[in-house]
């Protein structure tokens, strides 16, 4: 039988010591370098899509203040069948326009007013004005009259169009 003789600087490897020095080796998670490219790479994403982002917001807005005009104007029209004119009903009472900010419910982007011809009123003009995060706009104030000639602060077909 042979006796193996132990080395005194030998350190003996437990269990314990086994799973610790394993822990240490691989390590699950992400180097610093690894989160500061993954940082880096988001940073250039946002400020690429961060303009268009916002380009289409505006569009966004402007798109539903032309419809709620254009929505404004069958109101105007319809009274207008029945009354002859556009800033009273048949009854003789004043018309209340039926949305008089966009959007129709939430925080208003746009301010809509009416203003009629000399009585009887037989023109109007629709204004909506830009309030809020639109208030800087180039677009500026939209306007749509009873000949459905559309107006903006910008170029009509460009601010009607987008």
């Amino acid at each position: 039988m042979r006796i193996h003789n132990i080395e005194r600087n030998t350190v003996m490897v437990t269990p314990a010591r086994f799973a610790l020095r394993s822990m240490l080796k691989c390590q699950p998670g992400f180097t610093l370098v690894e989160l500061m490219v993954t940082v880096a790479i988001l940073g250039i994403i946002s400020a690429v899509a961060y303009p268009g982002y916002t380009q289409y917001v505006l569009r966004a807005n402007r798109a539903e203040v032309g419809a709620i005009l254009l929505e404004t104007v069958q109101f105007l029209e319809q009274n207008y069948t029945t009354a002859n004119r556009y800033d009273q009903t048949s009854a003789g009472v004043d018309i209340v326009l039926p949305y008089l900010t966009s959007p129709k419910t939430g925080t208003t982007k746009y301010n809509i007013t009416a203003a009629y011809g000399a009585a009887p009123a037989q023109t109007f003009t629709l204004s909506a004005a830009p309030a809020g995060v639109m208030t800087g706009d180039a677009c500026g104030t939209y306007t749509l009259d009873n000949a459905g000639i559309q107006g903006s602060g910008g170029t009509p077909a460009e601010c009607w169009g987008k």
